[in-house]
């Protein structure tokens, strides 16, 4: 029970990187490296921030902006400098190792004796994990009611036409470059906020905490695709969090066979690989059936 809660509780907490990454790598349609640092970058601003004494709201809020200034700078790499996305996403990572050394002061801090989000005064009571259940829901309801929002109004859908094709968008007299500035900034926020909230909801923050964070990002991404198949784009943004959770309950059942909890990295991706390939076997094995009945037919 409380194990299948933590899972709900991470899923949901995750599943914010998986917004991130969707306005990124679906709308946008590029890989954003960045997030392997910005989602430590975010930890790093949150948890320092408590330590000295600031308010676990606003420190929340301050992950969230540092990753937006990360994203900015991945954006400006890219539109101004003209480096490639994907180079210019990993020179911003790279770079961002130091800065959390420099925020923290060491490789990893720790959050005890700290009060943070998940310890205000109406979680207390809650059962075991809980807590991050409830922090999960309020913070997924009201991050994706504003990207439903974004993307249904006239901004949002100048940003969807410079994803699908920038030649037409530019023709309508949309910026391409100002809306992939505008996504880097919103996806690394998104990023940012998730290192903020996990960072308390772990009680650490550790400048390795980056590590194949792209992969669970998109594992959401995917997982939600194939089992909820064609949706609108505002349902894709709750498939995304279900896919998420779900994403953790798969890890679950994997360590609960007997796999090495150190091997999680290498388990993670190949449950991203396999949900990426499951659309092609399923696509192969239809034709495989129409095959077989053609063959039938005229046997």
């Amino acid at each position: 029970m409380s194990i299948g809660v933590s899972a709900i509780g991470q899923g949901l907490l995750y599943g914010l990187i998986g917004l991130g990454l969707f306005l990124t790598f679906r709308v946008l349609d590029f890989p954003d490296m960045t997030v392997e640092g910005t989602f430590p970058f975010g930890a790093a601003v949150a948890v320092s921030a408590i330590t000295h004494g600031i308010s676990p709201i606003v420190a929340t809020l301050l992950a969230t902006g540092a990753g937006m200034l990360a994203g900015l700078a991945t954006g400006l790499l890219t539109t101004k400098g003209k480096i490639p996305v994907l180079l210019a996403g990993i020179l911003v990572m790279t770079g961002l190792f130091s800065i959390n050394l420099r925020i923290m002061g060491r490789a990893n801090l720790s959050l005890l004796h700290q009060a943070n989000l998940f310890q205000t005064a109406f979680l207390k009571d809650l059962p075991p994990y809980f807590n991050s259940v409830v922090i999960g829901v309020i913070v997924a309801v009201v991050v994706v009611g504003l990207l439903m929002l974004f993307l249904n109004n006239q901004l949002g859908q100048a940003f969807i036409a410079a994803g699908d094709n920038p030649s037409m968008a530019r023709s309508l007299g949309i910026d391409p470059d100002h809306q992939m500035v505008l996504g880097l900034m919103v996806g690394n926020g998104l990023v940012g906020l998730a290192g903020g909230l996990l960072a308390q909801n772990n009680g650490y923050a550790d400048v390795n905490m980056g590590i194949g964070i792209i992969v669970i990002g998109l594992a959401a991404i995917i997982i939600g695709e194939v089992v909820f198949g064609e949706l609108t784009l505002s349902q894709r943004l709750v498939a995304v969090i279900l896919g998420s959770i779900l994403y953790r309950f798969v890890l679950l059942v994997v360590l609960a066979l007997g796999f090495n909890a150190d091997d999680l990295k290498l388990i993670s991706a190949v449950v991203l690989a396999i949900a990426i390939m499951v659309p092609q076997i399923d696509h192969r094995l239809r034709l495989r059936r129409v095959l077989q009945k053609g063959v039938q037919a005229h046997g």
